[in-house]
């Protein structure tokens, strides 16, 4: 039975990342996402057979069959892997409150990715949606006062970027936070507590070091998305939540 769920999961996660990259796009772009999908070259509407997630890229060999223009190849790259992590989701916690946080979490950056790489946007419904949805799920799970705790941690998160990013801006002359930054820290924080989100946070800055260094020595634009980081270091310390306890424990006293 595993493996059935294991397959299911991975097309949920193919599906939902084709949803995802319309989503992020449009709205991104200030666009409604009821209408029909369209090549970016020719503008043709595009047919249910050429938005089936990754087997359509590869039936088209990445070619638009009208103007024959190359398609994203981004687009089933993060299908593929959007697949891959929600079976591993299931793989690893099975059914539990765990699975489907993870799996808002992955949801989330793959939003994040898009419209802050491509954009520098980080949108307002995806973090609303998952503050609420993180809510019910813990009221759910350990009752309504477990829920309240974690709109706390959530507010206390948003303050600490509130003020790091004041601070950053009088330093600097210049906005060192962006307002999604500063209300994706909610959803940190809601999700993994104060301590937890606050090592997410110091993790953060090591995955876009790497980032920030190439943009600084390639090109005049400085600003770096760091959206992309910090949904990357919330979903690696919630997945490894253990051994970052371990390490808490470690300058406890």
């Amino acid at each position: 039975m595993q493996i059935y769920y294991s397959i299911f999961f991975f097309l949920i996660g193919c599906v939902l990342a084709s949803f995802y990259g319309v989503v992020a796009t449009r709205f991104s772009e200030g666009k409604s996402i009821t209408g029909r999908s369209k090549c970016n070259h020719c503008q043709h509407t595009l047919s249910w057979k050429e938005l089936i997630p990754i087997v359509s890229f590869l039936i088209e060999k990445g070619r638009c069959r009208y103007c024959n223009k190359p398609l994203p190849v981004y687009e089933p790259i993060i299908e593929l892997i959007s697949g891959c992590c929600f079976s591993f989701a299931y793989l690893h916690y099975g059914f539990c409150y765990e699975l489907w946080v993870f799996l808002l979490l992955i949801s989330l950056a793959e939003l994040i990715f898009i419209s802050d790489f491509r954009y520098m946007i980080i949108l307002d419904s995806p973090l609303l949606f998952s503050a609420l949805f993180l809510f019910v799920l813990k009221w759910i799970s350990f009752g309504f006062s477990e829920a309240l705790w974690s709109l706390v941690d959530g507010l206390a998160l948003f303050l600490i970027f509130l003020f790091i990013g004041y601070i950053g801006s009088i330093l600097f002359k210049r906005e060192a936070l962006g307002g999604g930054d500063i209300k994706l820290a909610f959803v940190m924080g809601e999700a993994l507590s104060i301590p937890y989100a606050l090592m997410a946070l110091v993790l953060s800055t090591f995955l876009a070091l790497p980032y920030a260094t190439f943009s600084l020595f390639s090109s005049e634009e400085r600003e770096v998305p760091f959206g992309p980081f910090l949904v990357s270091a919330l979903c690696i310390v919630f997945l490894f939540i253990d051994k970052f306890e371990t390490i808490l424990n470690l300058f406890s006293f």
